[in-house]
């Protein structure tokens, strides 16, 4: 009886440490650590899907890990992206916030839990809870963009129409502040006479605009980043405009989504004769738009260099080492220390060299190459 007793008690408790070991087991599995948590604005525009998967494939080469998560264009499901990470144990966060001063609240939980925050792409602002930002020069793009327009211009009076991003995201400020310091020159000297915004034209007199300034301008000819609204934008523009802004034309349109969107448009009414449309990201659908002549640029920023340069930061961080950076971009509140990189203009004459030649498309994406 003894000995059946002893085996019985030994039965139960290796039954007992087999169930410790396996919830154990269980709530590693479940719960497994992140090392780098991203967030990123929305999965409805390409750029974005681009940067997930060039994301993985940046630090599978690194003994990290990460999730990538989504906002859809919500403040509240990023700050609930940011909290789902922050309970993974994450210990850098990149974020691409949706609306830069909105996404404040979610960095700063992640602050106080001691976690390195790098604003990528679009930078948080109204908040001192930024620790790096990965950026293009966003001046430098709106510039590009507009000084293709300058370039392109023959003689006077051609009319401009202005188009920008997000008044929520404040590269949609950059953009057009560098655009508007090439532009308004040439809208001062009769270049360019503005056909779509009272606004600009009230300070087309003023090159350095305030950002109050730059901001009735934005709310007046924004898109919000969505091709549907820059439809309808243009529709109501060319419905308004007279045949004197009509004729052959200049565009600043803030990026490629928006740029296909107004560029058929325009392109559709029979009072253009021919138009100049700028854009920005060297989408696909673009790049096809480009080589068929039915929009005339884009700024290439090679956001493999932009992810890589976000890994990087993350992995030294990890590391315990300071990250390298190049600048500073003050958010209303900090100056924020930001690594750049460069941007590239592409038309019908470059784009086989930046773009095929760099292994960033292949030539059998593309049609009339």
């Amino acid at each position: 009886m003894k000995k059946v007793w002893r085996l019985f008690s030994v039965l139960i408790l290796a039954t007992v440490l087999i169930g410790i070991l396996a919830a154990c087991s269980g709530t590693t599995g479940g719960s497994s650590k992140v090392s780098v948590g991203i967030v990123l604005p929305t999965k409805d525009e390409p750029r974005w899907v681009q940067d997930e998967q060039r994301f993985k494939d940046a630090i599978s080469e690194s003994d990290y890990t990460t999730e990538i998560l989504f906002s859809q264009g919500s403040s509240a499901k990023e700050k609930e992206n940011v909290e789902t990470l922050l309970n993974k144990g994450i210990e850098v966060l990149i974020i691409a916030p949706h609306d830069g001063a909105a996404a404040g609240s979610a960095v700063e939980a992640a602050k106080k839990e001691g976690v390195t925050v790098i604003s990528y792409d679009r930078l948080i602002t109204e908040t001192d809870a930024v620790d790096y930002y990965v950026t293009f020069d966003s001046l430098a793009v709106g510039a590009a963009q507009a000084q293709y327009l300058v370039d392109s211009a023959q003689g006077t009076n051609v009319p401009l129409y202005l188009y920008a991003g997000a008044s929520s995201d404040n590269n949609a400020y950059l953009f057009f502040e560098g655009a508007w310091k090439v532009l308004q020159p040439k809208i001062a000297d009769g270049t360019f006479v503005i056909a779509n915004s009272s606004e600009a034209e009230a300070l087309k007199d003023k090159q350095d605009l305030t950002r109050d300034e730059l901001g009735k301008i934005l709310g007046q000819v924004t898109t919000n980043w969505d091709p549907s609204e820059a439809i309808n934008k243009a529709q109501t523009h060319l419905t308004a405009a007279g045949a004197d802004l009509k004729g052959d034309i200049a565009i600043l349109a803030p990026n490629d989504g928006t740029a296909r969107s107004i560029a058929d448009v325009f392109g559709s009414d029979s009072d253009i004769s021919s138009f100049v449309v700028t854009g920005q990201d060297a989408e696909k659908a673009s790049i096809q738009y480009i080589i068929d002549g039915k929009q005339s640029m884009t700024v290439f920023k090679d956001v493999r260099t932009l992810v890589a340069d976000a890994i990087g930061m993350a992995i030294e961080v990890l590391d315990g080492k300071t990250p390298e950076t190049t600048g500073t971009y003050n958010n209303g509140k900090v100056d924020v220390k930001a690594k750049q990189t460069d941007v590239i203009v592409v038309d019908q004459e470059n784009v086989k060299q930046e773009l095929i030649d760099s292994k960033y498309y292949e030539a059998s994406e593309f049609t009339g190459l």
